[in-house]
This record gives C-alpha cells, structure tokens and sequence, in this order.
C-alpha cells in the first residue's frame, strides 16, 4: 500500500500531506514582486491598481517568515491544524486524510521539536485492517523517527527554514490577476503551474489541469495588520479529481505556543512498517 501524502487534490491525497511538510517558501516574497507584476497597469473595480493589489498580496506573505503563528489546511476530505513556533525550533501538526466511512482513514499527530521528531498513528475504515505491518505500528503511541530515515519525506519531516506549511508566499507569488473586492479582501487567478513547490498542491494534480493550471480562480483575507489570514482556490475538475476547493488559514501571529514533547511513557521507537507505510 502507498499512502500518498495530503494535499490539495487527495491536500489530500496530497495538499495536507500526511505530515504536512515545509513548502519550498525561501522567503523571496518581497523581492518576487517587481519581478511578476499582475496585469500591469490595469485598474481593479474598486479603484485600486492592479499591481498595488498583488504587492499587498505578496507583503501579506512576509510575517509568515517569522515561523509563529497557528494554521488551518482543508480540501479533499482532508484536514490539518497546527502551529508552528521557530522561536523554539518546535511546531505541531494535526492532520485527518479521509472519514471512518472511507476505505481508509488515517489520523497523524505530528510533532517536532528539533532535532527530534514524533508521530502518533491512527488507522481506520474498512481496509484498516488490511494496512501492511499493522500489528507492528505501534497504533497509540507516540513513534520516534530516526532522522536519516525522513530526509527529504515530506509527509513526515519539517524544515524550520522553510516554517510555512502550504507554501502560500510561492503561491502568491503566481498571481496572474487580483482585484481588491472589499476591506481586506481580494479575488483573482493564479498560476499553480509554477507553485508545485508550495507543499499544499499535489503536483500530480497541477499535471492533470494542464492549462487550467494557469488561471485557477482564488480569494484571499487578511487581517487589521496586512497579514494574510485566509487563502482559498478553487481547483476545476481534472482527470479523476473533482471540483474542490483548498482553503489554508493563518491565525495568532506571534502568539503560538511552543510544541510540547510526548511524554517518555508514551513513546516508542518507529519500526520499520512505519517507515514503509510512507514510502
């Protein structure tokens, strides 16, 4: 069995990645905004230049660098929640990838304190039981990854320089049209062709919408401060995905908490099933 990881078609079978990983956000947004101006020159119908609109856009992106702040993922059937606080080098992950009336349903609490990392597993749904390895998985206890076995996974690692779960300052950055359509808000299309590093996009589905992929519609939050607060896309139907639509959120700038370690009665060692369960 391959478990695929979450995001925005399967976000879910891959957009919340099982474990949702650090997008590729090298925190370029600032300088990526002169370089993709969204319709030059043209004029939003609420008066605003369209440029000004993706400038706020791509500013909104930038307290997402400072790596403190809480999250929300969904799309798919799939859900994540967490926080991440690289003041401590820790942050927490919830993630739910289908419901118990699926084939499969699994439940992933993440978390990570670095160096080290820990899962909790949940299985359920008619073909739980026929999971691989399942009475070796340690279903109920806190699992300790070995490092060297989850480089690179990006269901299962984190990367503290790279703090944004869904990747949103790559995904802004392949705005193609954005209008301001109130307080705070905006609408507009995107190219997630060019964002198949944002970690909340499933790059076999960016394949599938082929052309679509560049102008998939969206609309965008953001707080009293400019920050961003919501970020929703609406994926069109392509290959065997249907319509869906991804919505990530950001909460509590500055105000997440550190990620506190599983208890050592409650941990184990990850067995090798667990490693493959993911590969």
């Amino acid at each position: 069995m391959k478990i695929r990881r979450f995001s925005a078609t399967a976000f879910a079978a891959a957009l919340l990645i099982p474990g949702l990983a650090a997008c590729n956000d090298t925190g370029t947004a600032g300088a990526g905004a002169s370089a993709t101006p969204a319709a030059s020159g043209s004029i939003a119908p609420s008066g605003t230049p369209a440029g000004d609109a993706k400038q706020a856009l791509l500013d909104s992106t930038n307290a997402i660098r400072d790596g403190n702040f809480r999250f929300t993922m969904s799309g798919a059937g799939s859900t994540a929640e967490g926080q991440v606080h690289e003041p401590s080098q820790s942050a927490e992950m919830r993630m739910t990838i289908g419901d118990p009336s699926s084939d499969l349903m699994m439940k992933l609490d993440l978390i990570h304190a670095k160096p080290d990392s820990w899962v909790k597993l949940e299985l359920g749904g008619k073909a739980a039981a026929s999971v691989p390895g399942l009475k070796n998985l340690n279903l109920g206890k806190y699992q300790h990854l070995d490092q060297t076995r989850i480089k690179g996974n990006r269901a299962l690692g984190f990367d503290f320089d790279k703090v944004d779960p869904a990747g949103s300052a790559v995904l802004t950055q392949g705005v193609t049209e954005v209008r301001k359509t109130g307080d705070g808000a905006y609408a507009g299309t995107v190219d997630v062709s060019k964002a198949a590093e944002a970690g909340s996009l499933d790059p076999a589905v960016i394949t599938a919408l082929g052309a679509q992929a560049q102008s998939v519609p969206f609309t965008a939050k953001v707080d009293t401060q400019g920050r961003l607060s919501e970020l929703v896309l609406q994926i069109p139907a392509a290959g065997q995905s249907a319509a869906q639509d991804l919505k990530i959120t950001y909460s509590d700038y500055g105000n997440a908490a550190a990620a506190q370690k599983p208890p050592a009665d409650q941990v184990v060692e990850a067995p090798a099933e667990f490693y493959n369960l993911f590969n």
